[in-house]
């Protein structure tokens, strides 16, 4: 009983393993770069082209990036380059996603991972530096909430500011205005009064005016 319970198990075993080992088959829809770490810190690995396709390992829990090979290479894409086909469609590689698509979840371990793939690229002999950036880069993306909270908090006192100072300069232009309006009033009287009093100066000086007499010989009386 014994033997066949065992023989039943690595029977089943052996029908997993094609499914564990199995990759996903995607598609870049951009032109790419595959880099040796799930973030845009991490040196290219190589540039996918559009539309070649890539097996997919596995993705990031909390980010989407996927764990890939593409002509023998390994290193990481963002998912929002990938699409994998879903439901007689192609989908974006999205956490909401990889169940369906039979994509696991997968950690990234950066010592094992550069030694397995990348022994023989340049940027290897700097991983000491690369792992320093790896976790400067955590450390930004863990404090990035409180960065972006802040951020929120100085656009609103910035909107506020500038509320404040609108409703500040309508009340002074209300206030303005009328003053504007009486000061145009006392120009326009004062103009129209000049205008009145040199009209009576006109009359009074045509009321005025006499016939000039003169003497003969007078050139003002030659005609």
């Amino acid at each position: 009983m014994k033997k066949m319970f065992l023989r039943a198990a690595a029977a089943c075993a052996l029908l997993l393993m094609p499914a564990a080992a199995s990759a996903a088959e995607g598609f870049a829809t951009a032109n790419v770069n595959m880099r040796s770490g799930p973030s845009t810190y991490y040196p290219a690995v190589t540039v996918i082209p559009v539309g070649e396709s890539v097996e997919i390992h596995g993705c990031l829990s909390e980010s989407p990036w996927c764990d890939v090979s593409f002509y023998g290479g390994r290193g990481w894409v963002a998912g929002r380059y990938v699409q994998a086909a879903y439901r007689s469609s192609r989908v974006y590689v999205e956490p909401e996603y990889y169940r369906p698509l039979g994509i696991p979840t997968v950690v990234f371990e950066f010592d094992s991972y550069w030694d397995r793939n990348y022994r023989g690229r340049d940027f290897y002999r700097d991983r000491a530096r690369w792992r320093h950036d790896r976790d400067w880069h955590r450390g930004r993306e863990r404090d990035r909430p409180e960065w972006e909270r802040r951020q929120v908090r100085e656009r609103r006192d910035w909107e506020r500011e500038r509320e404040r100072e609108r409703r500040v300069w309508e009340r002074e232009r209300r206030e303005w205005e009328p003053e504007r309006d009486r000061d145009s009033d006392r120009w326009r009287r004062g103009i129209e009064g000049a205008e009145r009093e040199q009209s009576r100066r006109e009359r009074r000086y045509d009321g005025q005016r006499t016939i000039v007499e003169c003497d003969g010989g007078d050139f003002r009386c030659e005609e």
